[in-house]
């Protein structure tokens, strides 16, 4: 007699059949064991409401995490109790959505773009070349395989974009000739990976069964293949992935530390900078929706917050009364240090004070 299936493993194979993208089915499993963890392995089926909303107000207020963490936490764990469980959604009315604050974008100027792209170099440049160019996310300039490249047209067709959907973008002439020579490079480690009997990237859904000979096609292999393979437990191929997304984060957090821009700068830093930009040289709000991908114009609407009609283009009335100085400049030479005052420990204290790289989440083994 056949074991009943684990619980985590249903909950895998619900999301699958709903077509949820990996990261999201990674993401629902942890929370959801996170949340038997929280009440000390007790099944959920046996939980309620109550429970439900004391985990999530420990994320809130011990864990201080964010409301969208908050947030996925809680569909994570409905979708446990409404799709795997089969219980009335009226058992979780009462738990709440955190509320979202109100948060800007972070943008770049034109020359603050330049400056982080000058401090990148090879497949990371070009990955955010096509963030801030063509408007993609991180992930999708990062799976993009060859055929989605269409050079006689200028486009790039996105596919199982966020949501599941399909678009097309422009693909800016700039990055062309860089993205042709890096395209024969790939070819020539695909021919070679060929002469040695390997050579295959994995399929979307079954594709894979209808042709099993496209893995080792060249209109299906990665524009941006990993360093290294991997071999596929279940078919015995060795098998390279496209480069992982943290390998383009890690890239642009040092250019922007190298280029030295006093800003949280991150991928998709590149990509509200696209969309400002283009709304600043006169694009209509449509147009920059269909090429972002967004399901609602008003989730692009809040690149609006840039243009010339915001609070940059409203005259200071400090601005109109200083015809001078008001402020007084500092003196020619530094004043000497009242002996009474006390010495900041910081000053004659060498290298740096604190070393981020040494602090940890308390809850970050749980994530793995």
């Amino acid at each position: 007699m056949d074991d009943p299936p684990k619980l985590l493993d249903v909950v895998r194979e619900r999301l699958q059949l709903r077509h949820a993208s990996p990261n999201t089915i990674e993401a629902y499993i942890g929370w959801i064991r996170r949340y038997v963890r929280f009440h000390r392995g007790k099944h959920p089926r046996t939980l309620g409401a109550p429970e439900v909303t004391a985990f999530l107000t420990d994320l809130a207020v011990r864990r201080r995490v964010s409301s969208s963490t908050q947030n996925q936490a809680r569909a994570a764990i409905v979708f446990l109790y409404e799709q795997v469980f089969g219980m009335p959604v009226a058992m979780l009315k009462d738990v709440a959505y955190a509320k979202r604050p109100a948060r800007r974008p972070t943008v770049l100027s034109r020359d603050e773009v330049r400056a982080v792209l000058t401090e990148m170099e090879g497949p990371p440049q070009l990955i955010a070349l096509l963030i801030y160019g063509s408007g993609l996310r991180l992930h999708e300039a990062c799976s993009l395989r060859v055929k989605d490249v269409d050079f006689a047209r200028s486009l790039i067709v996105v596919r199982q974009g966020k949501g599941g959907r399909d678009r097309l973008t422009m693909l800016p002439t700039s990055i062309v000739e860089p993205l042709t020579a890096h395209l024969a490079k790939v070819e020539q480690l695909h021919r070679r990976e060929l002469a040695a009997r390997r050579g295959y990237v994995a399929l979307p859904d079954s594709f894979a069964r209808k042709s099993p000979s496209a893995a080792r096609n060249w209109s299906w292999q990665w524009v941006f293949p990993a360093t290294r393979g991997y071999k596929d437990p279940a078919t015995g191929h060795w098998v390279r992935h496209h480069l992982h997304d943290t390998v383009v984060q890690r890239a642009v957090a040092a250019a922007a530390h190298r280029a030295g821009i006093p800003k949280r700068v991150t991928t998709h830093t590149f990509r509200h900078s696209f969309a400002t930009h283009l709304l600043e040289a006169g694009y209509d709000i449509r147009t920059i929706q269909e090429l972002l991908g967004h399901k609602d114009v008003s989730t692009t609407m809040i690149y609006t917050h840039v243009l010339s009609r915001g609070a940059s283009a409203v005259t200071s009335p400090v601005d109109a009364i200083a015809h001078a100085p008001i402020v007084a400049p500092p003196p020619t030479s530094p004043r000497a240090p009242h002996p009474s005052m006390p010495t900041s420990p910081a000053v004659n204290f060498p290298g740096r004070i604190i070393d981020g790289k040494g602090l940890k989440f308390p809850w970050r083994h749980e994530l793995r």
